[in-house]
């Protein structure tokens, strides 16, 4: 049997698709071949290389709603030239190794995969992580037969009720698996002070680490911080450290430019309150450890979703939303203060554990393989 994944290539649709792999490979071994099909990337190729997942790179475009010269130039080879090609490329590829399934994790990279797919007749799985889906999910959702969500179905829109499956966000079950004190040896945690983990380092973080530069001496007075700084900002971090904050407490800051997948896990184990913004991953890996959160929502995420993503997962109880147009340095520090000192974290704590899916790359694998017929 084959299945063949596809998706957009960012990290939001690669390490889903590397969750399910895994599980699938768990349970049934080399009965099943995989396969992926995106648009060409060094960072994907790499990741699935390691995966053990042959990887065929086809030609994509998007369709931009912001209008300038440019943007219709690139809309233009994008949509008649880049795609249609791209699903030619699909068609002849997907003809010729015949996989029995396609599982989509979304995006417009996965547009000629998903439709070529459909014209040969092969049944189509797509996954959605967003509360509102973005264009590209909301056309491949015609031409597939089921459809996973990661937030509860009554929150989750567009998609016919009927297609669709609650299923959670997929996370690798190996970031789950560690302990506590060489989780606090990894990152380097020392005192008995709560641990606030700053997910920064990603697209608009900048601004969250400007913030946190400011009142970096007020943190460290209370807490402990892990950092994620990102590449662009880990000097700043260093400098901002040495400029403002007594050297007393500068071993209570703990700055990467980039948590890799242990150090991850580790940061996970030992915070009592993360702060990130709103991506369905984060959100989902944040919960299956059971940690309360305050969330600040990219303002430019497309479809407006993180803002929706953040408010549908404060429902749970499990976190408290801050958007950017209320984040000032002040403000901020307070509520932050507040959450941790007076709040309830032990309730937000078993909001999340109960919002949580850490099951869902297993039950997603386990029902394609049902639906295969395969037998494990």
């Amino acid at each position: 049997m084959k299945i063949l994944f596809s998706g957009g290539g960012t990290g939001g649709h690669v390490f889903p698709i590397i969750a399910i792999a895994r599980e699938i490979k768990k349970r049934c071994g080399t009965k099943v071949d995989l396969s992926y099909m995106g648009p060409e990337d060094e960072f994907v190729s790499k990741l699935f290389f390691k995966e053990g997942l042959k990887t065929y790179f086809i030609l994509s475009g998007k369709a931009r709603r912001y209008f300038t010269p440019l943007s219709l130039l690139q809309n233009i080879v994008d949509i008649f030239i880049k795609i249609p090609l791209g699903i030619i490329q699909a068609f002849l590829i997907l003809f010729f190794s015949a996989p029995d399934m396609i599982f989509c994790k979304g995006g417009y990279g996965a547009l000629p995969a998903t439709f070529a797919g459909w014209l040969l007749g092969i049944p189509v799985f797509l996954h959605e992580s967003d509360v509102a889906p973005g264009l590209a999910n909301r056309i491949l959702s015609y031409f597939s037969q089921t459809i996973f969500v990661s937030f509860p179905i009554k929150q989750t829109s567009f998609f016919k009720t009927n297609k669709m499956v609650l299923a959670g966000n997929p996370i690798r079950e190996e970031i789950l698996l560690g302990d506590f004190k060489n989780a606090r040896r990894e990152i380097g945690v020392i005192s008995e002070k709560p641990v606030l983990l700053i997910l920064g380092g990603s697209q608009g973080s900048t601004r969250i680490n400007e913030l946190i530069f400011q009142i970096l001496p007020q943190l460290l007075k209370v807490f402990e911080v892990v950092h994620q700084t990102g590449y662009n900002d880990f000097e700043k971090a260093q400098t901002a450290l040495q400029a403002f904050v007594p050297k007393e407490l500068h071993s209570n800051y703990h700055p990467y430019p980039f948590l890799n997948e242990t150090q991850m896990k580790s940061a996970l184990f030992v915070s009592n309150c993360v702060i990130s913004r709103a991506g369905a991953g984060t959100i989902f890996e944040v919960a299956a450890f059971k940690k309360p959160s305050i969330l600040i929502p990219l303002p430019e995420s497309a479809q407006n979703h993180q803002v929706k993503n953040a408010y549908a997962y404060a429902e749970s109880g499990a976190a408290i939303v801050i958007e950017e147009g209320n984040l000032t340095p002040n403000f901020f520090l307070e509520k932050t203060l507040d959450l941790v000192t007076y709040g309830n974290l032990e309730l937000m704590s078993k909001a999340a554990a109960n919002f949580a899916k850490p099951k869902a790359a297993d039950n997603i694998a386990k029902y394609l393989i049902d639906f295969l017929g395969i037998t494990q």
